[in-house]
Formats: structure tokens, sequence, C-alpha cells
């Protein structure tokens, strides 16, 4: 235990001895938004040439430079390293809880959103692309679940926001086109908008791909009783 206090007080020394100023080429290449995970956004600032960052709701989070390319985050415990090829991005250095898995977050183009960014923006069809994205490169992304995104969508009907949960149906059929339960939902909310046409075609859908959904069933009979 002392040797460990002792060699993190060394650490710290290192840190405080080092100039926390960056030059002009660094910080024009590494500030912007960097990809913490699928949906989520690291962004990386500067202040009188000290590096600062943007996580989870903490908009100055003040990072301690080791290096020209490598600074500590207290927030996440971890050493970044910034590297600019092939791209740039930010690795975080190795350390015995990584168990060998090396993490990489890529910094974002100008003006491009997450897919939960571009849902708030209402930018539905960037939204789709968005997580058809994160689908192919991951199709077991826990921000793709089926379930998940259904749930989310009922939780909009609930406060009324019907255009919010049709969208993000929507969405959830582009991403699980061979789900009945998808369909079922997709046509609830256009039932509610009073789209009776789109409403009756998605549940026609729901029940092509299985003909035991009760729910569908249920609202092709009242939408097409006589």
């Amino acid at each position: 235990m002392k040797k460990y206090v002792y060699i993190l007080s060394l650490i710290i020394l290192f840190i405080s001895c080092t100039s926390q100023k960056n030059s002009e080429e660094f910080i024009n290449k590494t500030t912007g938004r960097y990809l913490f995970n699928a949906n989520e956004v690291l962004e990386i600032y500067f202040e009188n040439g000290e590096m600062h960052a943007k996580w989870r709701g903490n908009d100055d989070i003040k990072l301690l430079k080791v290096n020209d390319s490598a600074f500590y985050m207290q927030e996440l415990n971890e050493k970044m390293l910034f590297v600019s090829k092939p791209e740039m991005h930010i690795k975080l250095a190795e350390k015995v809880e990584h168990d060998g898995q090396q993490y990489y977050f890529e910094k974002m183009n100008s003006g491009e959103k997450t897919a939960n960014e571009y849902f708030k923006a209402k930018e539905y069809d960037k939204a789709k692309e968005a997580y058809l994205t994160i689908q192919k490169k991951d199709s077991s992304n826990f921000l793709i679940e089926e379930y998940k995104i259904n749930r989310l969508g009922y939780q909009f009907i609930r406060k009324n926001e019907n255009d919010k949960a049709l969208e993000l149906f929507k969405i959830n059929v582009a991403l699980y086109p061979k789900s009945s339960n998808v369909y079922n939902s997709l046509g609830e909310a256009y039932f509610l908008q009073k789209d009776t046409l789109n409403a009756i075609i998605n549940f026609k859908k729901s029940l092509e791909i299985n003909s035991e959904n009760k729910n569908s069933k249920k609202f092709l009979e009242k939408l097409t009783k006589k």
C-alpha cells in the first residue's frame, strides 16, 4: 500500500511539474466531439491553452497533461492518448483493469450527432440511419434492443407525445423488419394519429409475420368492422 501511494505521489508530482499549455496545432487537431460509446459523446475543448472536457452532464472537467499527447482524466481514472493517425481518435492507455482490451473513441465529423441527438432534434431520417449504423457495427448493442426501443415508444404515448412514438416505432421497424411486434406497435401509433389506412397496413403486416398476434387481430377487427 505504501509503495502504491509513493508511486501515485510521484505521478502527481510529475504532472504538476508539466506545463499544462498546449500548442495551437494540437488544439486545432483535438478540439471536438468523440464517440464515448455508440450514443454518448465526450467533448474536448480548451481554455487558455489547457484541455477541458464535457462528459455526462459535467461541462468543465479539467484534464491533466502528462505529456504532449497524453492526458489524465480523473473522472474516468484513465490516461487518454490522443492519436492523429490514421484519423484523430482517443486511445486509453493500457492497464490491468482493461483485462487486455483496447478502448478507442473516434472523433466525430463537424455537425455529426449521435442517434439520440438526431432524434431529439427531430431529424428522424438521420436518427434512423444512425441507429442502423449502430446495428451494422454491433447487432447486440444494448442501445438498439427491440424491446427497449418499443418500451420507450410507449413511454412517449403515455406522455401524449404520439408524434415521437410514431417516429421511434418507424425506426424499430427499420431495425427489425421481421418482427410482428414492431409492426403492431407502429399500427397502434398510426391508430392514435387517426391514420386508419396506415394503421391497417401495419396490423396486417404484423399478422403476416405472426398470425397469432392477438393485439393486431383485435385492432384490425375494430378498424375493418362494417
